[in-house]
Protein backbone atom coordinates (compact mmCIF):
# COMPACT_ATOMS: atom_id res chain seq x y z
CA UNK A 1 0.00 0.00 0.00
CA UNK A 2 1.46 3.19 -1.14
CA UNK A 3 2.45 5.47 2.04
CA UNK A 4 1.75 9.45 1.54
CA UNK A 5 2.59 12.60 3.05
CA UNK A 6 0.45 16.06 2.52
CA UNK A 7 2.42 19.26 1.46
CA UNK A 8 0.16 22.34 2.68
CA UNK A 9 0.78 25.88 0.81
CA UNK A 10 -0.25 28.99 3.03
CA UNK A 11 -1.85 26.53 5.42
CA UNK A 12 -4.37 24.77 2.72
CA UNK A 13 -3.62 21.19 1.53
CA UNK A 14 -1.96 21.69 -1.89
CA UNK A 15 -0.41 17.99 -2.96
CA UNK A 16 0.40 14.62 -2.08
CA UNK A 17 3.69 13.27 -1.74
CA UNK A 18 3.03 9.56 -2.71
CA UNK A 19 5.44 6.49 -2.29
CA UNK A 20 5.37 3.50 -3.98
CA UNK A 21 7.30 0.39 -5.04
CA UNK A 22 5.80 0.55 -8.51
CA UNK A 23 3.81 3.33 -11.11
CA UNK A 24 0.89 0.66 -10.44
CA UNK A 25 -1.06 3.58 -9.03
CA UNK A 26 -0.13 6.80 -10.85
CA UNK A 27 -3.19 6.81 -13.34
CA UNK A 28 -5.43 6.24 -9.71
CA UNK A 29 -3.52 9.16 -8.23
CA UNK A 30 -4.23 11.38 -11.63
CA UNK A 31 -7.96 10.24 -12.12
CA UNK A 32 -7.96 12.12 -8.41
CA UNK A 33 -6.86 14.91 -10.06
CA UNK A 34 -9.37 15.24 -13.03
CA UNK A 35 -6.67 13.62 -15.64
CA UNK A 36 -9.16 11.60 -17.64
CA UNK A 37 -10.89 15.01 -18.89
CA UNK A 38 -7.09 16.28 -19.54
CA UNK A 39 -4.49 16.53 -22.42
CA UNK A 40 -1.72 15.02 -20.39
CA UNK A 41 2.10 15.26 -21.90
CA UNK A 42 5.41 13.54 -20.23
CA UNK A 43 8.14 15.63 -20.43
CA UNK A 44 11.86 13.17 -20.16
CA UNK A 45 14.94 13.00 -21.04
CA UNK A 46 17.12 10.84 -23.65
CA UNK A 47 18.14 8.99 -20.87
CA UNK A 48 14.87 8.37 -18.68
CA UNK A 49 12.68 7.87 -22.21
CA UNK A 50 14.56 4.29 -22.81
CA UNK A 51 14.07 3.12 -19.03
CA UNK A 52 10.80 4.50 -18.27
CA UNK A 53 9.09 6.66 -21.31
CA UNK A 54 6.79 4.01 -23.10
CA UNK A 55 5.64 2.45 -19.74
CA UNK A 56 4.84 5.62 -18.57
CA UNK A 57 2.64 6.39 -21.21
CA UNK A 58 0.66 2.89 -21.87
CA UNK A 59 -0.14 4.10 -18.23
CA UNK A 60 -1.78 7.21 -19.37
CA UNK A 61 -2.81 6.13 -23.09
CA UNK A 62 -6.38 5.74 -23.58
CA UNK A 63 -7.81 7.04 -20.24
CA UNK A 64 -7.10 10.90 -20.49
CA UNK A 65 -8.08 13.13 -23.66
CA UNK A 66 -4.84 13.09 -25.22
CA UNK A 67 -1.66 11.03 -24.42
CA UNK A 68 1.86 12.14 -25.83
CA UNK A 69 5.57 12.41 -24.73
CA UNK A 70 8.21 15.24 -25.51
CA UNK A 71 11.83 14.04 -25.19
CA UNK A 72 14.48 16.19 -24.80
CA UNK A 73 18.30 15.82 -24.77
CA UNK A 74 19.58 14.50 -21.77
CA UNK A 75 22.16 16.68 -19.96
CA UNK A 76 22.36 19.85 -18.04
CA UNK A 77 23.16 21.71 -20.54
CA UNK A 78 19.57 21.55 -22.16
CA UNK A 79 18.46 22.81 -19.30
CA UNK A 80 17.94 26.40 -20.75
CA UNK A 81 15.28 28.71 -22.51
CA UNK A 82 16.16 27.14 -25.86
CA UNK A 83 14.69 23.63 -24.72
CA UNK A 84 11.97 25.48 -22.89
CA UNK A 85 10.94 27.00 -26.45
CA UNK A 86 10.80 23.86 -28.35
CA UNK A 87 8.69 22.19 -25.80
CA UNK A 88 6.29 25.50 -26.20
CA UNK A 89 6.08 24.72 -29.39
CA UNK A 90 5.27 20.82 -29.12
CA UNK A 91 2.53 22.06 -26.19
CA UNK A 92 1.01 24.53 -29.00
CA UNK A 93 1.13 22.04 -32.08
CA UNK A 94 -0.92 19.39 -29.70
CA UNK A 95 -3.18 21.50 -28.59
CA UNK A 96 -2.78 21.69 -25.30
CA UNK A 97 -4.44 24.02 -22.99
CA UNK A 98 -4.55 25.48 -19.63
CA UNK A 99 -6.85 22.80 -18.26
CA UNK A 100 -3.95 20.28 -19.19
CA UNK A 101 -1.13 18.54 -17.48
CA UNK A 102 2.85 17.96 -17.72
CA UNK A 103 4.41 14.96 -16.27
CA UNK A 104 7.65 15.82 -15.39
CA UNK A 105 9.45 12.54 -15.54
CA UNK A 106 13.07 12.75 -14.63
CA UNK A 107 16.00 13.73 -12.66
CA UNK A 108 16.75 17.25 -10.76
CA UNK A 109 17.03 18.96 -14.88
CA UNK A 110 13.37 16.92 -15.99
CA UNK A 111 11.84 18.48 -13.13
CA UNK A 112 12.59 21.81 -12.92
CA UNK A 113 12.53 22.45 -16.79
CA UNK A 114 9.17 20.90 -16.84
CA UNK A 115 7.77 23.25 -13.65
CA UNK A 116 9.40 26.45 -15.09
CA UNK A 117 7.48 24.86 -18.66
CA UNK A 118 4.06 24.68 -16.93
CA UNK A 119 4.55 28.13 -14.51
CA UNK A 120 4.93 29.84 -17.61
CA UNK A 121 2.94 28.27 -20.69
CA UNK A 122 -0.22 29.99 -21.02
CA UNK A 123 0.72 31.59 -17.78
CA UNK A 124 0.30 28.92 -16.14
CA UNK A 125 -0.67 24.63 -16.48
CA UNK A 126 -0.99 21.90 -13.81
CA UNK A 127 1.47 19.71 -13.61
CA UNK A 128 3.28 16.58 -11.51
CA UNK A 129 6.37 15.42 -10.72
CA UNK A 130 7.79 11.69 -11.30
CA UNK A 131 10.94 11.95 -10.26
CA UNK A 132 13.59 9.33 -11.12
CA UNK A 133 17.09 9.56 -9.60
CA UNK A 134 17.60 10.15 -5.95
CA UNK A 135 18.50 14.04 -6.22
CA UNK A 136 15.14 14.31 -7.64
CA UNK A 137 13.16 12.31 -5.24
CA UNK A 138 15.32 13.22 -1.85
CA UNK A 139 15.54 17.20 -2.51
CA UNK A 140 14.61 19.03 -6.21
CA UNK A 141 10.95 17.58 -6.82
CA UNK A 142 9.29 18.67 -3.55
CA UNK A 143 8.80 22.44 -2.84
CA UNK A 144 7.97 24.09 -6.14
CA UNK A 145 11.16 25.66 -7.13
CA UNK A 146 11.39 25.55 -10.80
CA UNK A 147 13.94 27.05 -13.36
CA UNK A 148 16.65 27.01 -16.06
CA UNK A 149 20.40 28.04 -16.21
CA UNK A 150 20.92 31.53 -18.51
CA UNK A 151 24.42 31.45 -20.01
CA UNK A 152 26.98 29.66 -17.50
CA UNK A 153 24.66 31.22 -14.31
CA UNK A 154 22.34 28.22 -12.66
CA UNK A 155 18.79 28.70 -12.03
CA UNK A 156 19.22 31.86 -13.35
CA UNK A 157 15.72 32.13 -14.61
CA UNK A 158 12.73 30.39 -12.68
CA UNK A 159 9.28 30.42 -10.82
CA UNK A 160 7.56 28.99 -7.85
CA UNK A 161 5.01 26.68 -9.29
CA UNK A 162 3.84 23.58 -7.01
CA UNK A 163 2.84 20.35 -8.73
CA UNK A 164 -0.23 19.20 -8.08
CA UNK A 165 1.44 15.78 -7.40
CA UNK A 166 4.57 13.97 -6.69
CA UNK A 167 4.69 10.65 -7.31
CA UNK A 168 7.56 8.34 -5.72
CA UNK A 169 8.60 5.20 -6.75
CA UNK A 170 12.06 4.15 -5.08
CA UNK A 171 12.12 0.81 -6.98
CA UNK A 172 13.79 2.75 -10.27
CA UNK A 173 16.54 4.19 -8.16
CA UNK A 174 18.57 0.66 -8.83
CA UNK A 175 18.60 1.62 -12.30
CA UNK A 176 20.94 4.66 -11.46
CA UNK A 177 25.05 4.26 -12.04
CA UNK A 178 26.75 4.44 -8.81
CA UNK A 179 28.05 8.27 -9.02
CA UNK A 180 24.61 9.95 -9.98
CA UNK A 181 23.24 7.29 -7.02
CA UNK A 182 25.42 8.77 -4.57
CA UNK A 183 25.38 11.75 -5.93
CA UNK A 184 21.70 12.15 -4.57
CA UNK A 185 22.83 11.20 -1.44
CA UNK A 186 24.52 14.38 -0.64
CA UNK A 187 20.96 16.05 -0.77
CA UNK A 188 19.79 13.64 1.49
CA UNK A 189 22.86 14.12 4.67
CA UNK A 190 22.08 17.63 3.63
CA UNK A 191 18.99 17.49 4.92
CA UNK A 192 19.53 15.74 8.04
CA UNK A 193 23.02 18.72 8.48
CA UNK A 194 20.77 21.05 8.60
CA UNK A 195 17.66 19.67 10.18
CA UNK A 196 17.78 16.32 12.15
CA UNK A 197 20.39 15.26 13.93
CA UNK A 198 18.66 11.94 14.44
CA UNK A 199 18.44 11.54 11.08
CA UNK A 200 22.36 11.90 10.48
CA UNK A 201 22.61 9.02 12.90
CA UNK A 202 20.33 6.78 11.20
CA UNK A 203 22.07 7.83 7.78
CA UNK A 204 25.43 6.06 9.32
CA UNK A 205 23.62 3.31 11.41
CA UNK A 206 22.01 2.24 8.07
CA UNK A 207 25.22 2.85 5.60
CA UNK A 208 26.08 -0.89 4.40
CA UNK A 209 21.71 -0.68 3.09
CA UNK A 210 21.64 2.73 1.63
CA UNK A 211 25.00 1.80 -0.49
CA UNK A 212 23.13 -1.77 -1.30
CA UNK A 213 19.97 0.05 -2.29
CA UNK A 214 17.68 -1.74 0.21
CA UNK A 215 14.35 -1.45 -1.00
CA UNK A 216 12.63 -0.46 2.60
CA UNK A 217 15.67 1.46 3.25
CA UNK A 218 15.77 3.30 0.19
CA UNK A 219 11.81 4.20 1.07
CA UNK A 220 12.11 5.73 4.57
CA UNK A 221 15.40 7.31 3.78
CA UNK A 222 13.60 9.77 0.75
CA UNK A 223 10.44 10.12 2.92
CA UNK A 224 12.54 11.42 6.46
CA UNK A 225 13.96 13.43 3.68
CA UNK A 226 10.91 14.65 2.02
CA UNK A 227 9.34 15.33 5.83
CA UNK A 228 12.13 17.24 6.56
CA UNK A 229 11.76 19.67 3.09
CA UNK A 230 7.75 19.94 3.20
CA UNK A 231 8.18 21.27 6.94
CA UNK A 232 10.67 24.23 5.40
CA UNK A 233 8.72 24.71 2.53
CA UNK A 234 5.42 24.75 4.37
CA UNK A 235 6.37 27.48 6.66
CA UNK A 236 8.81 29.61 3.96
CA UNK A 237 7.46 28.71 0.30
CA UNK A 238 8.94 31.40 -1.26
CA UNK A 239 12.06 31.50 0.47
CA UNK A 240 11.92 34.71 2.60
CA UNK A 241 13.54 33.04 5.76
CA UNK A 242 14.03 29.43 6.80
CA UNK A 243 13.53 28.15 3.30
CA UNK A 244 17.47 29.24 2.30
CA UNK A 245 18.59 27.15 5.00
CA UNK A 246 17.99 24.21 1.88
CA UNK A 247 20.98 25.89 0.65
CA UNK A 248 24.23 24.59 2.81
CA UNK A 249 26.46 23.39 0.18
CA UNK A 250 24.93 25.71 -2.66
CA UNK A 251 26.60 28.48 -2.77
CA UNK A 252 30.27 27.41 -3.25
CA UNK A 253 29.09 23.92 -4.65
CA UNK A 254 27.46 26.16 -7.50
CA UNK A 255 30.69 28.09 -8.04
CA UNK A 256 32.60 24.62 -8.68
CA UNK A 257 29.67 23.54 -10.75
CA UNK A 258 30.15 26.06 -13.02
CA UNK A 259 33.82 26.38 -13.33
CA UNK A 260 34.55 22.66 -14.24
CA UNK A 261 31.89 23.09 -16.98
CA UNK A 262 29.54 20.67 -15.03
CA UNK A 263 31.60 17.93 -15.13
CA UNK A 264 31.00 16.90 -12.01
CA UNK A 265 27.78 15.68 -10.54
CA UNK A 266 25.50 18.76 -8.62
CA UNK A 267 25.37 16.62 -5.93
CA UNK A 268 29.46 16.16 -5.26
CA UNK A 269 29.65 19.96 -5.86
CA UNK A 270 27.21 20.13 -2.55
CA UNK A 271 29.29 17.57 -0.93
CA UNK A 272 32.32 19.73 -1.48
CA UNK A 273 30.81 22.86 -0.81
CA UNK A 274 28.93 21.45 2.57
CA UNK A 275 32.82 20.37 3.53
CA UNK A 276 33.68 24.26 2.82
CA UNK A 277 30.72 25.43 4.62
CA UNK A 278 31.57 23.23 7.97
CA UNK A 279 35.56 24.41 7.37
CA UNK A 280 34.07 28.23 7.71
CA UNK A 281 31.62 27.16 10.61
CA UNK A 282 34.70 25.52 12.47
CA UNK A 283 36.33 28.77 11.64
CA UNK A 284 33.92 30.89 13.06
CA UNK A 285 33.76 28.43 16.26
CA UNK A 286 30.19 27.33 15.80
CA UNK A 287 31.55 23.92 15.38
CA UNK A 288 34.37 22.14 17.33
CA UNK A 289 36.94 20.87 15.28
CA UNK A 290 36.01 16.92 15.81
CA UNK A 291 32.32 17.60 14.61
CA UNK A 292 33.97 19.57 11.62
CA UNK A 293 36.16 16.63 10.42
CA UNK A 294 33.25 13.85 10.97
CA UNK A 295 31.07 15.71 8.74
CA UNK A 296 33.92 16.07 6.23
CA UNK A 297 34.81 12.21 6.57
CA UNK A 298 31.05 11.06 6.48
CA UNK A 299 30.50 12.14 2.73
CA UNK A 300 33.72 9.35 1.67
CA UNK A 301 32.29 5.95 2.71
CA UNK A 302 29.09 7.39 0.16
CA UNK A 303 31.43 7.73 -2.29
CA UNK A 304 31.51 11.72 -2.32
CA UNK A 305 33.99 14.07 -3.34
CA UNK A 306 36.03 15.89 0.31
CA UNK A 307 38.59 17.75 -2.27
CA UNK A 308 38.60 18.77 -6.11
CA UNK A 309 41.33 19.04 -8.07
CA UNK A 310 42.35 21.70 -10.99
CA UNK A 311 40.25 24.64 -9.46
CA UNK A 312 41.34 28.55 -9.19
CA UNK A 313 40.15 29.65 -5.96
CA UNK A 314 40.15 32.91 -6.49
CA UNK A 315 37.55 32.30 -9.80
CA UNK A 316 35.20 30.10 -7.49
CA UNK A 317 35.38 32.70 -5.18
CA UNK A 318 34.26 35.32 -7.93
CA UNK A 319 31.80 32.74 -9.50
CA UNK A 320 30.01 32.85 -5.66
CA UNK A 321 29.65 36.36 -5.77
CA UNK A 322 27.18 36.05 -9.24
CA UNK A 323 24.93 33.57 -6.84
CA UNK A 324 21.28 34.15 -7.30
CA UNK A 325 21.43 33.70 -3.16
CA UNK A 326 23.20 37.82 -3.08
CA UNK A 327 21.47 39.86 -1.19
CA UNK A 328 22.12 43.53 -1.40
CA UNK A 329 25.66 42.71 -1.94
CA UNK A 330 26.15 40.33 0.78
CA UNK A 331 26.38 36.26 0.49
CA UNK A 332 23.66 34.62 2.44
CA UNK A 333 26.02 31.56 3.56
CA UNK A 334 24.27 28.71 5.80
CA UNK A 335 26.56 27.36 8.07
CA UNK A 336 25.88 24.91 10.72
CA UNK A 337 26.18 25.41 14.93
CA UNK A 338 25.66 21.60 15.04
CA UNK A 339 24.33 18.59 13.60
CA UNK A 340 21.08 19.00 12.81
CA UNK A 341 21.15 22.71 13.30
CA UNK A 342 22.04 25.32 10.63
CA UNK A 343 22.27 28.93 10.37
CA UNK A 344 22.42 31.58 7.96
CA UNK A 345 25.03 33.66 8.34
CA UNK A 346 25.59 37.23 6.31
CA UNK A 347 29.08 38.11 8.01
CA UNK A 348 31.14 35.60 6.05
CA UNK A 349 33.98 37.67 4.03
CA UNK A 350 36.05 36.86 1.07
CA UNK A 351 39.24 35.64 2.98
CA UNK A 352 36.92 33.15 4.71
CA UNK A 353 35.55 31.88 1.49
CA UNK A 354 39.05 31.05 0.11
CA UNK A 355 40.20 29.69 2.97
CA UNK A 356 37.18 27.09 2.95
CA UNK A 357 38.08 26.91 -0.94
CA UNK A 358 41.36 26.16 0.14
CA UNK A 359 40.93 23.55 2.32
CA UNK A 360 38.87 21.17 -0.21
CA UNK A 361 41.38 21.94 -3.22
CA UNK A 362 43.93 18.97 -4.11
CA UNK A 363 46.51 20.92 -5.91
CA UNK A 364 49.58 19.80 -7.54
CA UNK A 365 51.78 20.46 -4.52
CA UNK A 366 49.54 18.52 -2.00
CA UNK A 367 50.47 16.03 -5.07
CA UNK A 368 53.98 15.82 -4.27
CA UNK A 369 53.89 16.25 -0.65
Amino acid sequence: MAQRLSVSYEKKPCYDIVFSQSFEGLWEELAELGASERRLCIVTDSNVDKLYGEEILNCISGKCLKAVKYVFPAGEEHKNLDTVKEVYKFLIAEGFDRKDMLLALGGGVVGDLTGFTAATYLRGIDFAQIPTTLLAQADSSVGGKTGVDFDAYKNMVGAFKMPRLVYMNPSVLKSLDDRQYFSGFAEVMKSALIKDAIFYEWLIEKMYEICERDPDTLEEMVMRSCSIKKLVVEKDPTEKGDRALLNLGHTIGHAIEKAKNFELFHGECVALGTVAAAYISWKKELLGMEEYYEIRDMFVPFCLPITVEDIDPEEILRLTKSDKKMEGGTIKFVLLKKIGKAVVDRTVTDEEILAAINEIYFSEEDAHE
